[in-house]
């Protein structure tokens, strides 16, 4: 999965976070805190902010303790609820694999260029194929059709 985007979704003013299958044509909407949403954002336009914030300093314990995060893997959804996992390697090559709501997993994978992923069966479930799908690399067309899908949705579209 590739992160699209952050927006505000109107009137309810919740941030919300788009993923897009690498090699496909569906999208995964997920409403996150506003505070996500300014990490997510953040690490997609390369911002650094002057003292770290939780996820870059989450990301530099990773570094010092020498371990790899490999994947966040977006699980499954219940009750409008999202989970997902992060996939870490230690300094021993021990994998591990931690609890974390999305929104904290994807802030991280943009810091630590971890590979996002989306079960199949999740997609299968609630992936939303936008209209006019546009040419690989056109990034300004997948954005004004985000925009326009989330004139159309609401969060209860999601839940249960």
């Amino acid at each position: 999965m590739e992160v699209i985007g952050v927006r505000v979704e109107m009137p309810s003013n919740q941030p919300i976070v788009l993923l897009k299958e690498i090699d496909g044509a569906r999208f995964l909407p997920i409403w996150v805190g506003a505070g996500e949403a300014t990490a997510i954002a953040f690490a997609q336009q390369h911002v650094e902010p002057p003292r770290p914030l939780t996820h870059d300093l989450t990301q530099l314990i990773f570094e010092q303790l020498d371990a790899t995060m490999t994947a966040v893997h977006i699980t499954h959804i219940a009750e409008g609820v999202f989970y997902a996992t992060i996939s870490l390697r230690d300094s021993k090559g021990e994998a591990h694999s931690i609890s974390a709501r999305p929104s904290d997993a994807i802030a991280l994978a943009l810091r630590t260029s971890a590979n996002i992923l989306a079960s199949s069966e999740l997609l299968d479930e609630i992936g939303i194929e936008i209209p006019g799908e546009a040419a690989p690399g056109d990034d300004n067309q997948e954005v004004e059709r985000f925009r326009e899908f989330l004139d159309q949705i609401n969060p209860e579209d999601f839940a249960g």
